[in-house]
């Protein structure tokens, strides 16, 4: 008997970390903009199958052999295998923008302590923010929120399994049961969800996505890997194979030809998804499959054992090499540099941090290698490097900055290059149509920004100009060109603030008849929200200006212009 036991728990199934190496690529693909890959977003929807898969195999078969199940020692499983990579990445992002931008930094603070407790999902959801639509700089961290959702998953799951199987022992009546939530799931993302509408809340959401989970694991139920025989006729074989060919086939054609914003995915595009993956996953952890031998080869198993660590750092290094904010257009070099960075990460945060911590030998590990001579110098090369490049970046974008507002600044004074401007862009300042000339501003006298003044001999008369430390930086610039403007800055206020401190100021009479404001650079703003912002303000003239825009954006008929 502890033999048979043994076997089942030590039998390994290469063809599932085939199936995680294609997922993992699949969605950094997707984040690298790459055409191929504009379905890449359901890789993490191949992973929450194989996680309900995986895990509710694993419980189950510790109920088989124990007549229990240790919930304490499952979480902390899953914790020292989960935890250490993703707080290490979290350290590293907060240090880079401690040394780069500290007001990125208070900004993503909610997003940092919700990923940290695994509710980064709901927090997203509550203060909406957008998957697919995002102004301003992405979050580094914006893809924890999966994670979030499959360590619900973890702690709540192994209760209400044990509870299922005190309850309900038979399997056809636990199958019933899982197939019943996994049903219940997939309707609500189906009645949430509003056609032609931002899909983030039923994206995100736990009670929307958990039906893939269910799925993987009533598959456990009815598939248990280790009840499978290697007994199989040669006719059975074939079948299975060809059955998992046409899987795997219309896995990577829905990955390639699945549009994000297609109504059909999240009304039944996700459950299909979840079906091919559970009939894919069937095949591939049978013993006798031809395929999991074929997606068990030597690369495809290595990205599979790497697959959490490429997830957990493929990200971070995306965005924060990419400040723009777009990957669109990137060259090929550029890719393969940020592929390197990616996959050098992922090595060390596997090796070092990861497997020494799952394997309980954290400290045995480290000890070895400090006890290498050629260790501490390549440490103190790589933080000297580290630090030097954090620097060059810093003081790059610092003189950058300085000289876009002395240039623009300049351009002010010099009436040719106004007119100049004005061609390209209309005077956001101005309600007349772009193609009149804007007046030239001849007094330039400071004045005090609480200064109403009259629109006749103050220029800045009637306008609100509401934004950050950008705002906070140019602000003398602003009274020189437009005395009377009435400025309110912040340090670190997102665009989310935006509408309360539109009320706040409305309340207090401050709110002028023109408001610029100059938000985007911390945080992000879905376009929901901007048009809510845009009608509550009704027939004011209003000019955004967000510090990462490239071009001019078109909401509810005004005209959104780039400082």
């Amino acid at each position: 008997m502890n033999g048979k036991r043994d076997q089942a728990k030590k039998r390994y199934m290469p063809g599932i970390d085939g199936l995680r190496a294609i997922s993992v690529l699949a969605v950094i693909a997707y984040h690298l903009d790459l055409k191929w890959a504009q379905g890449g977003l359901l890789g993490v929807g191949v992973f929450f199958v194989l996680s309900g898969y995986l895990i509710t195999d694993q419980l189950l078969m510790e109920w088989k052999w124990n007549k229990n199940i240790s919930i304490w020692s499952f979480w902390m499983r899953r914790f020292r295998r989960l935890l250490p990579a993703m707080l290490s990445m979290l350290l590293v992002v907060a240090l880079w923008f401690i040394v780069t931008d500290p007001n990125r930094l208070l900004s993503l603070l909610g997003d940092f302590i919700t990923s940290i407790f695994y509710v980064n999902n709901w927090y997203l959801i509550f203060h909406d923010v957008s998957y697919f639509e995002s102004f301003g700089p992405a979050s580094p961290i914006g893809h924890l929120w999966s994670l979030s959702i499959e360590e619900q998953f973890y702690v709540i799951w192994p209760i209400v399994l044990l509870i299922g199987l005190r309850f309900a022992p038979r399997r056809g009546a636990l199958l019933l049961w899982m197939l019943s939530l996994a049903m219940i799931s997939a309707v609500a993302m189906r009645l949430l969800y509003e056609p032609g509408t931002d899909a983030s809340r039923v994206y995100y959401g736990t009670d929307t996505r958990a039906f893939a989970i269910l799925i993987g694991a009533a598959l456990a139920v009815g598939w248990p890997s280790w009840k499978l025989s290697e007994r199989i006729s040669p006719a059975a074989r074939t079948s299975l194979d060809v059955i998992g060919a046409m899987g795997l086939l219309v896995l990577i054609l829905l990955i390639y030809r699945t549009n994000e914003y297609d109504d059909a995915l999240y009304q039944y595009g996700f459950v299909y998804l979840s079906l091919i993956t559970a009939l894919l996953i069937a095949v591939l952890v049978h013993p006798m499959s031809r395929l999991g031998k074929l997606l068990g080869c030597r690369p495809l198993t290595w990205l599979g054992k790497h697959s959490y660590s490429l997830y957990i750092w493929h990200y971070p290094v995306i965005i924060l090499m990419t400040p723009e904010g777009s990957t669109e257009g990137l060259s090929f070099g550029q890719i393969i540099l940020r592929l390197i960075i990616i996959l050098l990460l992922s090595i060390l945060s596997y090796e070092f941090i990861e497997e020494p911590i799952r394997r309980g030998n954290f400290r045995a590990k480290w000890k070895s290698i400090l006890r290498h001579e050629r260790v501490k110098p390549m440490i103190g090369l790589s933080v000297t490097l580290i630090a030097f490049f954090i620097a060059q970046s810093w003081i790059s974008d610092a003189a950058k900055i300085k000289f876009e507002v002395t240039q623009h600044v300049n351009m002010q004074h010099t009436s040719e290059n106004e007119a100049q401007d004005t061609t390209l862009i209309p005077n956001p300042l101005s309600t007349e149509s772009a193609e009149e000339k804007p007046p030239v501003i001849e007094d330039h006298q400071p004045m005090n920004r609480e200064d109403d003044g009259d629109d006749s001999t103050s220029h800045g008369g009637g306008i609100t100009l509401i934004g950050d430390s950008i705002t906070l930086d140019i602000d003398t610039y602003i009274q020189e060109l437009l005395p009377g403007l009435v400025v309110d800055g912040k340090v670190g206020r997102q665009m989310t603030q935006a509408q309360q401190v539109l009320d706040d100021l409305q309340a207090k009479g401050q709110l002028g008849e023109r408001i610029i404001i100059e938000l985007g650079s911390n945080g992000v703003f879905n376009k929901s929200k901007l048009r809510s912002l845009l009608d509550s303000l009704q027939d004011r003239v209003l000019n955004i200006t967000l510090h990462y825009w490239q071009n001019i954006y078109k909401a509810n008929d005004k005209e959104i212009y780039r400082i």
